[in-house]
């Protein structure tokens, strides 16, 4: 398998009794979220190295620095929400797979079965926090740690993030080599991602082996609405005559 990068990783410490800090390093800059008192929840964008920032390091360039991290913390917050307000409605699903263009070129679809695939929607996903967008090598490591395929090339992540543009699930920066995820996108991958990781598959595998496991002592939301989900789903199967087997 593939170590994940040092500097470029997600960290979850919990310090003291009923404190959660949730950290995203990115070589010298961070994004930190943090509860505040009881009812706050604080979010912060920290530089390390000013040199990261690419905007200067003299005191002169003081505000172009807390712009840089500002903007940086507001497409931090952006792509929280849209993971937790993520949406797929009924036609990505069945457009996805269908050839597209980019440019002059014709482009295969994407489909969500093969795991190269999910693992390249998975790895616009993981990379849209990124604070100035990503590169190809970004890409092409990112799906080498989410797959653990050494063998997986630039040359293919190439041609899986020009399906990817072809699908206006990331863009490109202006006229650099940057892409990045937009809003939109982000909130399209993770509905799909977790329709099919958490909805489907689940329902499915319970459907198929009732007593699949024993409930929980104590259910949570989730559970609960899984247990419901099974049993209507059986019932569903049932009445339009397909067998759960």
């Amino acid at each position: 398998t593939v170590a994940p990068d040092p500097a470029l990783a997600a960290v979850i410490e919990t310090p003291v009794y009923d404190l959660t800090v949730f950290k995203l390093h990115f070589g010298k800059l961070t994004l930190k979220a943090y509860t505040k008192g009881e009812h706050v929840l604080r979010f912060e964008a920290i530089t390390h190295n000013t040199g990261e920032l690419r905007t200067g390091r003299v005191l002169d360039r003081f505000c172009d620095i807390v712009t840089a991290l500002a903007g940086m913390l507001d497409r931090f917050l952006t792509v929280c929400d849209s993971v937790h307000a993520s949406f797929a409605d009924d036609h990505t699903p069945g457009q996805l797979p269908q050839p597209a263009r980019l440019g002059a070129t014709r482009l295969g679809g994407i489909d969500i079965n093969r795991p190269r695939a999910r693992a390249a929607l998975s790895a616009a996903l993981s990379l849209a926090s990124r604070p100035a967008g990503f590169t190809a090598a970004d890409f092409t490591a990112k799906i080498q740690v989410i797959t653990g395929d050494t063998g997986y090339t630039a040359r293919q992540a190439a041609y899986d993030m020009r399906k990817l543009r072809a699908k206006h699930l990331i863009n490109r920066q202006g006229c650099s080599r940057r892409y990045q995820t937009p809003p939109d996108a982000v909130r399209t991958i993770a509905g799909i991602l977790l329709l099919r990781d958490q909805v489907l598959i689940p329902c499915l595998a319970a459907i198929r082996d009732p007593a699949l496991a024993p409930p929980p002592a104590s259910p949570s939301p989730a559970d609960q609405h899984y247990a419901a989900l099974r049993t209507q789903m059986r019932a569903l199967l049932h009445n339009c005559g397909l067998a759960a087997a």
